[in-house]
């Protein structure tokens, strides 16, 4: 009889020890899958605020481009469209850059990547309105629209202003306003569709 309690004792031991050790193997697996989860977020939000970065810089030097080495004066409305490019940049990639080398903490990757993507559709916003002026479809600012001249087309005067409502070049029908719409609008669903798709495979 005492021989098989102690059977007995023995076997209830090897199931706690079983259980335990189930247990543990379940946690472990659980903090893993939460750490891979955390690290899959915060490459995807990386990886989206430095994609959205670049290419707001490479339409601002673009923009640059058009104008000292093109000769196409800026005007004010041209201007407000640079505005977002430059918050896309520093937020995108130089905030996504100190998030990749570990400078910043990871959790801010992914304010990044969203300041990044709203500067990117903020400039395509006012890139369509800047479009619509151009084809006369709306009114555009009463300081740069019907007065001033077109860099290219009129002879330039001192303090002169440079027209809104008219376009300085155009391919294919469509103005620079019309291409950092597209590119800016673009850019930015496949920033989104980054962050999303990543983050869904990771979950």
């Amino acid at each position: 009889m005492f021989q098989t309690y102690v059977q007995t004792s023995r076997v209830r031991e090897t199931v706690c020890a079983v259980g335990k050790d189930g247990k543990l193997g379940q946690t472990d697996s659980m903090s893993t899958r939460a750490e891979v989860h955390i690290s899959n977020q915060t490459t995807s939000a990386t990886a989206a605020a430095l994609f959205a970065g670049a290419v707001s810089f490479i339409l601002l030097g673009g923009a640059f481009a058009f104008q000292y080495l093109g000769g196409l004066a800026p005007c004010e409305m041209c201007i407000w469209q640079r505005w977002p490019h430059g918050v896309a940049i520093a937020a995108g990639l130089i905030g996504g850059a100190l998030v990749w080398n570990d400078l910043l903490p990871s959790g801010w990757a992914r304010t990044f990547a969203l300041l990044a993507i709203a500067g990117l559709a903020v400039s395509g916003a006012i890139g369509v309105f800047h479009a619509g002026v151009e084809w006369k479809f709306w009114p555009g600012p009463s300081a740069c629209t019907g007065i001033g001249y077109v860099p290219g087309q009129d002879e330039f005067k001192p303090l002169q202003i440079v027209r809104c409502d008219e376009a300085q070049w155009r391919l294919f029908g469509l103005s620079l306003a019309g291409y950092n719409a597209i590119f800016s609008f673009a850019a930015a669903a496949m920033a989104v569709r980054m962050l999303g798709n990543r983050i869904g495979r990771a979950q």
